[in-house]
């Protein structure tokens, strides 16, 4: 039986070491919810560490539910994109969708002719919905290349070749460019949907142009201070500063350093843009990749800072999960849910041997019931 513990989440330590430190998100206009999730955070760290699923915009239940008919119980941690889509039952069955602002060839992915507008005020709503159950919220975007704002098929996002120049990149990063202006055009299009989030005062665990240490999205590929730094803070600047998305936690989104050729991943601190502009640093792990490396170098970049596991395909195996303490959070990518089978476990007896963990937290042992995140006291 776990601890019994009713966590007070308006003070936490840094590190859970004497000598607190206030924990503050890198906004120093944070809203009072994004404040207060980041302190449950921090309250819980080395710990426990929060399930999540993530789940696709045309049909954003699915996934949520396949987890329960597995193992009985809802993730804390519930994630979801403006853009992307995909259908299929497991890792071996399924069709990428492309953005969801869809010409030809991927318009057979759109749900019941809804537009892209449709399914993201629809997006908003299920947000609203599983906010109230005490869900925390994580929200991506698989986005265009900005000079085609929002009018691609999805050839433009996945460029294992003919990624931008360095000249392209800084007319991109540079204001009131050729460039600079659509990529504005591009933010105001979802800029409207997570207003309603905000003034609904709905906390966002944010996470854009995920994956940006490996070479397959156009934003990849470019490390240093003229590289991807200049767009994660130019789009920090603009969406909090300019558009006053307080609600916001910004969550930079690695991908686990790897050398296989044509589908490499870069160090980490290649493509940091500095602790003031990031408040939890994480990363993605497919193909079972849980080494002890990949976590201990986030934390130590980190440098106190919450550490996360944005994206999963399978779950780690009981020995790195116990090694690895310090993730605040998994989430597993949609309908690899389906496919965590072991050689001596089904898929949900797999789910199960991790949601069932001492160290695991899952929705029924969340107590959301004021409207702020703290345990629920265990019997």
């Amino acid at each position: 039986m776990r601890q019994s513990l009713l966590l007070l989440t308006t003070v936490a330590l840094l590190g859970g070491c004497a000598g607190s430190q206030k924990i503050t998100p890198v906004n120093p206009g944070a809203s009072p919810e994004a404040r207060q999730l980041l302190e449950f955070l921090y309250s819980i760290r080395g710990r426990y560490t929060l399930t999540g699923q993530h789940n696709f915009i045309s049909d954003p239940a699915r996934y949520d539910s396949v987890v329960f008919e597995m193992t009985g119980k809802r993730p804390v941690v519930w994630g979801s994109d403006f853009s992307f889509n995909a259908r299929g039952e497991n890792v071996r069955d399924y069709h990428h969708c492309g953005p969801m602002n869809l010409t030809s060839p991927w318009g057979e992915c759109l749900p019941n002719g809804k537009s892209t507008e449709e399914l993201r005020q629809g997006l908003v709503e299920e947000i609203k919905a599983r906010h109230a159950e005490g869900r925390i919220i994580t929200l991506m975007w698989h986005c265009c290349f900005p000079a085609e704002c929002n009018d691609c098929n999805g050839s433009s996002i996945w460029t294992w070749k003919g990624r931008p120049s360095q000249l392209v990149w800084d007319e991109l990063t540079t204001e009131g460019t050729r460039l600079n202006r659509p990529w504005k055009a591009q933010m105001n299009t979802i800029v409207p949907y997570l207003e309603q989030l905000r003034d609904a005062r709905i906390p966002i665990l944010w996470r854009p142009y995920h994956e940006m240490n490996g070479v397959w999205f156009w934003w990849c590929g470019k490390p240093g201070e003229n590289g991807f730094k200049k767009l994660w803070i130019m789009t920090y600047d603009y969406l909090t500063r300019v558009h006053g998305l307080n609600n916001l936690l910004w969550v930079w989104n690695t991908n686990a350093p790897r050398d296989k050729e044509g589908d490499e991943a870069g160090p980490y601190a290649d493509y940091y843009p500095g602790s003031e502009y990031v408040d939890v640093l994480a990363a993605d792990v497919y193909h079972r990749d849980y080494k002890q490396l990949h976590h201990d170098d986030l934390k130590a970049l980190a440098g106190g800072k919450l550490i996360a596991l944005g994206e999963v395909g399978q779950l780690p195996d009981p020995e790195s999960y116990h090694n690895q303490p310090d993730w605040s959070w998994f989430m597993v990518w949609g309908y690899f849910i389906n496919s965590q089978k072991t050689d001596d476990l089904d898929s949900a007896a797999a789910v199960r041997r991790i949601y069932d963990d001492p160290r695991t937290l899952t929705l029924d042992e969340i107590d959301f019931s004021d409207g702020t995140y703290r345990l629920r006291k265990q019997e």
